[in-house]
C-alpha cells in the first residue's frame, strides 16, 4: 500500500506514515473529485449518515480530493460533515496517483474507496465519475473484514 500524509481541513497532518498518527488503525480512505460539486456532495453526505455505525465497528472515515484544504474546510462545514476532508493539492493528485485513482486529463481523482486495516489494503471499490457509491458497499467491506478476523461470529450455544 503507498505511504500517505496529507493536512486535512484544518491543516492537520494525517496519513500512514509515523507521523501521520493513524498507525494500525482501521480506515476507508475515500478518494472523490472534487468538493461542491452534486454527485460528491450526495455520496459525502451518506457517508456522514454511515459515520457513527462505521465508528461503533472501529472504523474511521479519510475523504480525499484535490482541492485545497480552505476549501475542503469550507465544504465540510457546509455540509457538517464530522469526518476529515484530506487535500491532495500539492503535489496535485499525488496521493490519488500512488493509489491508481487520479484521471490526469480531468485533473482530479477518480470515485474509489480503499478499506485499509493494519497497513493493508483490505477491500476496495470504485464507481464512475458520474455515479456515487453505494453505502452498503462500505457496510459489505466491514462485514467481509469482521468475518475475517473473526469478530462478530457467533459462538456455539
Amino acid at each position: 500500500m503507498p505511504g500517505f500524509l496529507l493536512e486535512n481541513q484544518y491543516g492537520e497532518r494525517l496519513g500512514s506514515a509515523p507521523e501521520g498518527g493513524l498507525g494500525e488503525r482501521d480506515y476507508f480512505l475515500v478518494f472523490f473529485p472534487f468538493a461542491f460539486s452534486r454527485v460528491c456532495t450526495g455520496e459525502l453526505e451518506a457517508l456522514e449518515a454511515l459515520r457513527p455505525e462505521l465508528q461503533s465497528r472501529g472504523v474511521r472515515i479519510l475523504a480525499v480530493s484535490v482541492d485545497h484544504k480552505y476549501a475542503l474546510r469550507a465544504y465540510a462545514q457546509e455540509l457538517g460533515l464530522g469526518f476529515d476532508l484530506l487535500a491532495d493539492f500539492w503535489p496535485h493528485g499525488a496521493v490519488a496517483t500512488a493509489f491508481g485513482c487520479f484521471d490526469a486529463v480531468r485533473g482530479m481523482a477518480t470515485r474509489s474507496t480503499f478499506l485499509v486495516s493494519g497497513g493493508r489494503v483490505a477491500a476496495h471499490f470504485a464507481s464512475p465519475v458520474g455515479q456515487g457509491r453505494d453505502p452498503e458497499d462500505y457496510r459489505a467491506a466491514v462485514d467481509s473484514l469482521r468475518a475475517g478476523s473473526g469478530e462478530g461470529a457467533g459462538a456455539p450455544d
